[in-house]
């Protein structure tokens, strides 16, 4: 079975360039791409500054995307942002992993299982995560993901997904940290960061179990390059159902 994820820090749906609350480019650019799942950084819930938008379900409605997770990792003054799955799939077991180093910002991983369903069920695992700024922070936070009981009790043939903002700006984390335990790059780096003029491999998915990687891809429309800071970055991939 197909199953293609997109994974997108959205910027609060704030413009790169122009600056401008326009949810209206994210929910375009990602309705093109039809993707089955979505791991969105960077989402407001209750934020003057988008408009007090529930962006989670601003997002899933305008997609027709039904099965939602938000957490709230930031407080902000006036509401907070976060993380966020949008699905076509059912979500389960949702919870968070506490990625929070001393004297950093507030940082966690959203996680959940996806029960997949066609001729047969199989369940997949995501794990959706905006890492920290620092390097020291980003090698103690995925270790946190993977020692977490989900990922650590997880049967090795058990598809998974950890996906996200890695913010890996030497490109150091796949070979440092999540390729000796198991997983696997979702194609080579793709620049996605800044959108207009990407110069930076920042967003990654990397992958385990029984699912086959075919295809990533970063999307590079003129809307991607305005719609947010960052580009979203896709991956297609096999599932044995």
């Amino acid at each position: 079975m197909r199953l293609r994820l997109v994974t997108y820090n959205i910027h609060k749906g704030i413009g790169g360039v122009d600056r401008r609350y326009r949810p209206d480019r994210i929910i375009e650019l990602l309705a093109s791409y039809d993707a089955d799942l979505i791991f969105l950084q960077e989402v407001d819930d209750g934020a003057p500054r988008s408009q007090r938008h529930r962006q989670v379900d601003l997002l899933g409605d305008g997609l027709a995307m039904p099965y939602r997770a938000f957490q709230r990792n930031v407080s902000l003054k006036q509401g907070h942002y976060g993380n966020a799955i949008l699905s076509r799939h059912p979500l389960h077991d949702v919870h968070d992993v506490d990625l929070t180093v001393a004297l950093k910002k507030r940082r966690r991983a959203l996680v959940a299982r996806c029960v997949v369903r066609k001729e047969h069920q199989r369940s997949l695992q995501l794990v959706n995560c905006h890492l920290g700024l620092a390097g020291f922070e980003r090698v103690m936070q995925l270790a946190k993901i993977l020692a977490s009981p989900t990922l650590s009790r997880l049967h090795v043939s058990t598809p998974a997904i950890v996906g996200g903002d890695y913010n890996d700006v030497w490109g150091t984390l796949g070979k440092r940290v999540m390729e000796p335990a198991g997983y696997s790059s979702a194609g080579i780096a793709v620049k996605t960061f800044p959108a207009i003029m990407p110069v930076r491999c920042l967003d990654r998915i990397y992958y385990r179990g029984d699912i086959q990687f075919d295809h990533g891809f970063a999307a590079r429309s003129d809307s991607a390059r305005h719609a947010s800071d960052h580009l979203p970055l896709i991956a297609d991939f096999e599932l044995a159902l």
